[in-house]
């Protein structure tokens, strides 16, 4: 297992404090706000604490402050209610004693029902894309410094995307993106652990790709992004540590917001989770 899918693991494995109270920290690598998957994914684990023999099948979030890296974050879970085939929880993140994030999740008891799916896209298969490493090198002396950083430093996720030439050139196309993701290491049999690492990662491009659309990149010194809201559907169970196409796409923006959706699916073409999120794009305004 990498160093970085230790450290992330750890972050997920939250310290109870008391009865639906629970504590996690942020890693300590210099972002002067807390990564929003961070927290969507802490607070599906201290949902999860609260919940026997039943999985996430979705949450629905709202980032209300931005979060202190430097200080532990206090999860407190409401237990809505507990029914025969589904169970809902409402997490609140507390820092400096103000809210930051609230999320609601649903969790429901394994059954069958109906089954149908839309086509997976036909894209390249991981192997046949550039890794991270070859990435880049490719792009290292067109970025800025903190992508640099970025991209030199190990993480948790390993991705790669399908399509390079949208960072070689500030083009404006179609916002939609095409990135193979999986955890950068194995992960212990545990759907719930797979769902939190998912969570986790469906946060990294989700807004970029509205970026697409305008020939921007997220590492752009004129913009203000910050995700708004975020929402997540578990569909069928899947492996984390496996490779996932995260196909996303971004049908609007407008008034500083973006509306971005994306789907997962396994590499032989199951539709095992999808996401939706409005984020802030603001144009910065030169001081005077």
């Amino acid at each position: 297992m990498s160093a970085a899918v230790d450290q992330l693991l750890s972050i997920l494995d939250l310290e109870p404090l008391e009865h639906n109270l629970y504590r996690g920290l942020s890693p300590q690598i210099g972002w002067q706000r807390v990564f929003g998957g961070q927290v969507i994914g802490q607070a599906l684990v201290a949902a999860q604490r609260t919940v026997e023999d039943r999985g996430a099948h979705s949450l629905h979030a709202y980032f209300l402050r931005a979060g202190d890296p430097a200080v532990p974050i206090i999860y407190e879970v409401d237990r809505l209610r507990d029914g025969k085939s589904f169970s809902t929880r409402r997490v609140v993140a507390i820092q400096h004693g103000h809210p930051i994030f609230s999320m609601s999740a649903s969790f429901q008891r394994q059954e069958k029902g109906l089954e149908h799916q839309m086509p997976m896209p036909d894209v390249p298969p991981p192997e046949e894309v550039p890794s991270e490493a070859a990435l880049a090198e490719t792009l290292m002396d067109r970025m800025p410094p903190p992508a640099k950083a970025y991209w030199q430093a190990e993480r948790p996720i390993e991705m790669r995307p399908v399509d390079l030439s949208r960072y070689l050139s500030p083009q404006k196309r179609d916002p939609s993106q095409y990135i193979w993701i999986r955890a950068n290491g194995s992960l212990a049999d545990d759907p719930a652990l797979h769902q939190c690492v998912l969570a986790y990662a469906s946060d990294f491009t989700l807004l970029d790709t509205a970026l697409v659309a305008h020939g921007r990149f997220v590492f752009d010194p004129n913009l203000m992004l910050a995700s708004l809201d975020h929402a997540l559907w578990f569909h069928r169970p899947f492996r984390a540590d496996e490779w996932l196409l995260y196909a996303q796409d971004s049908p609007i923006s407008g008034a500083a917001r973006a509306f971005c959706r994306g789907t997962f699916f396994t590499r032989d073409g199951r539709l095992v989770a999808s996401t939706a999120q409005e984020g802030l794009v603001r144009e910065r305004v030169p001081s005077k």
